[in-house]
Order: C-alpha cells, then sequence, then structure tokens
C-alpha cells in the first residue's frame, strides 16, 4: 500500500499528518522521495497554499504518480475557508477534468478540512477552558463554546478576514491556557497520540468534525487493505 499525499499547508500539515500517520498506520513508512517509493510507504508534498496546491503542483504529482506507477492513493488535503466542503470539492475537480488529468491504476482521494486543520483541533474537549484567564480567549468562548458545539460550524468574529484565520488564534489562545505554545511553523501540543485520541473520541461520540472522519476513514480503509496482505 502506497500513498502520495499533496497537503495545502505550508508548515503544519506537513508536520502533523505524519506524526498522526505514525499513530494510525504506525506500519506505513514515510520517504523523502517519490522515486524511493517501495512497498506500505508514504511520500507526502507540501503544496504552498491554495489554489498553488492546484495552479502548480497537482498537475506534477498526477505525472509523479503516473511514472513511477506504484501508488495506490494520490490523496489532496486542503482547506476549505469560507466555502463549503462540495464547492471546494468541485473545484478540485473542475481542475481535473479542465486539464484532462488521468491517473493510472491510482484512486484519487479529496480530504476537505472544514475550515482548516486548526477547526479539527479544537475538538480536543480537554484542553478548552470554562474559565479562562485571557480576555481574548473569554471574548472568544462567549462567541462559540467549541467544548459543546461543533467547531466546524463556527464562523469568525468580525476582526478577522477569514474563519481560517479566528479558529487559529481560537486555538493558539486555548493552548496557552495549558502552558501548549502553537504556531502553524511549531504545532505543539496537537500532534501527540493523546491529543488524537481526544479528537477521535468526539468525532464518535458526537458526530462532530465530520471532515475530520473523512481522514479518520481514509485511514482505517487503508490499515484493512494492510491487514489483508
Amino acid at each position: 500500500m502506497n500513498i502520495y499525499f499533496l497537503v495545502e499547508g505550508r508548515r503544519t500539515e506537513k508536520k502533523v499528518y505524519p506524526k498522526w500517520l505514525a499513530h494510525l498506520l504506525p506500519n506505513l513508512i514515510e520517504v523523502t522521495d517519490p522515486f524511493e517509493i517501495n512497498s506500505d510507504s508514504y511520500y507526502m508534498f507540501n503544496g504552498n497554499g491554495f489554489p498553488s496546491l492546484l495552479d502548480n503542483h497537482l498537475t506534477n504529482s498526477v505525472s509523479d504518480v503516473n511514472e513511477i506507477a506504484k501508488f495506490d492513493y494520490l490523496v489532496i488535503c486542503l482547506d476549505s475557508d469560507d466555502e463549503t466542503i462540495e464547492h471546494r470539492r468541485n473545484e478540485v475537480l473542475n481542475f481535473i477534468k479542465k486539464n484532462k488529468l488521468k491517473l493510472n491504476n491510482c484512486e484519487f482521494v479529496i480530504i476537505v478540512q472544514n475550515k482548516c486543520i486548526e477547526t479539527w483541533f479544537l475538538g480536543n474537549r480537554k484542553v478548552y477552558s470554562k474559565q479562562p484567564q485571557s480576555a481574548k480567549l473569554r471574548k472568544y468562548n462567549k462567541f462559540f463554546n467549541v467544548q459543546e458545539d461543533n467547531p466546524e460550524l463556527m464562523k469568525k468574529l468580525e476582526d478577522f478576514g477569514t474563519s481560517a484565520q479566528f479558529h487559529e488564534a481560537y486555538l493558539t489562545e486555548m493552548l496557552i491556557e495549558k502552558n501548549i505554545r502553537y504556531t502553524k511553523r511549531n504545532p505543539n501540543g496537537v500532534v501527540e497520540e493523546h491529543y488524537l485520541k481526544e479528537l477521535i473520541s468526539r468525532q464518535k461520540e458526537t458526530n462532530d468534525l465530520l471532515s475530520f472522519k473523512d481522514f479518520l476513514d481514509f485511514c482505517a480503509t487503508v490499515k484493512a487493505s494492510m491487514l489483508k496482505k
């Protein structure tokens, strides 16, 4: 089982996904060059934001996958930002159709992070502070309680340009309350297995974070295929 990941984030996803994959699919090995792919391996490439991920990189990724002919999946992971999941998914599919991209013996998977990957991180109920010390966090909590309500439904305060920017700010303040210094360059706190398990637990118990479930379901499919060997 071999997977080619094309992720949107310039910094965060390239650091978080490998850590999460190590927890969820420990027998899957990362390689640093797609031409080094062997058995039960994955390669991950940073698409440097949207729409660069489409305009500058997807075509090359498809060419790599077809040339190497060892990949089972090409997985693209990107934010919905303030668009719907369906809109963002259709943008990708329309790009593929317009540019006549075709994968040979490889399945294409789209995982849309609704609104961004920080939205998923906000789903950890154990790091939510009910009585925060920070005035910013009190303001954010009053606007939307991510412990009780689905973070994927949260929009933004008017101070922010996009929902993704607000979700990142909310997460940063929420983790500071637990003495965790989170930045996109150094996503401390969220890569550990206990943090991931809390997100999985919430998703199963509440049916929140449905776009996160898409990622989990994909990992479950891969794991099942690997076990059949």
